[in-house]
């Protein structure tokens, strides 16, 4: 390790570094001569594999995704020396950020019935939709993000960005979905109790196409695991570090995240470490 510290260090001379770090130079130029050994060079081979797939997610992504990519590539690889390499070249992913109420369900429009009952593994796409709203800070004020995804494959099939959180928020959302996959009558539609999904225009829209409401139970956001765990995902990784500027930059963002990288290129541990396209993809096939 100090030998491989001394030969990549180029800001001072060899011999000053030898010293510093208690080893002869006759010892470093021999290492230096030695070939590389054959695990050391399997691992910087794997790491250049590595380092491409985390840095092909936004803002990084743990190891389990990276050794799904890699053995899908062809590469017999173990989590942990995958893990190891990752620690080494400080590959860590971002976390999360600070919250804000978003769900208010001290309303008046009476609550649907729980019809999910956390069966999250439904099969296919176009039986159960799942949607929520989260926020996000802007140099403006807060921002707003609703989305509906497909649990039978883990597709986004609708989202709207609005800078107040209004119920045309969640409605634009719901049409976005509905235009984008025409479902058929009898398809779940599940929330939480928040007063945008409570709602009579909400609720008639629902109708309207014969989806069924379905509601968590009162403050229990487990019930709708899925949609928290893609926005969790969405704010680790949206590829900006500074407040954006207003609600339009969220939604151009919020477009290249979701059309461009999450239903396309994303690996989702729940479809077999696939993409949610390729995942429905494989479906019809």
């Amino acid at each position: 390790m100090k030998f491989r510290f001394i030969s990549a260090e180029q800001a001072f001379p060899i011999a000053f570094m030898c010293r510093q770090l208690g080893v002869s130079r006759s010892g470093f130029y021999a290492w230096r001569k030695r070939p590389e050994a054959p695990r050391a060079k399997r691992d910087r081979e794997l790491l250049q594999h590595i380092s491409g797939e985390f840095h092909a997610h936004p803002r990084g992504c743990g190891s389990r995704p990276v050794v799904h990519a890699l053995r899908s590539a062809g590469q017999r690889v173990s989590r942990r020396r995958v893990s190891r390499l990752m620690a080494q070249a400080h590959l860590r992913h971002r976390l999360k950020r600070r919250y804000v109420r978003t769900t208010h369900s001290a309303h008046t429009h009476g609550f649907a019935k729980h019809l999910l009952k956390r069966r999250f593994d439904v099969g296919r796409p176009n039986q159960v939709w799942a949607s929520d709203i989260t926020y996000l800070a802007t140099k403006r004020g807060w921002c707003y993000l609703a989305v509906v995804i497909d649990l039978g494959s883990r597709r986004v099939v609708g989202w709207k960005v609005a800078p107040t959180m209004e119920q045309e928020l969640v409605l634009g959302a719901l049409r976005a979905a509905i235009a984008e996959r025409r479902p058929a009558p009898g398809l779940i539609h599940h929330s939480d109790r928040g007063v945008q999904y409570a709602a009579r225009a909400h609720r008639a829209l629902l109708r309207q196409h014969g989806l069924k409401c379905s509601m968590s139970r009162k403050g229990n956001c487990w019930d709708n695991a899925v949609v928290e765990s893609f926005f969790s995902a969405f704010k680790r990784e949206v590829p900006y570090d500074h407040v954006f500027e207003d609600w339009r930059e969220v939604d151009r963002v919020a477009f290249e995240y979701i059309d461009a990288f999450y239903n396309t290129r994303r690996r989702h541990s729940s479809l077999g470490y696939v993409a949610p396209n390729e995942y429905e993809r494989c479906l019809a096939a």
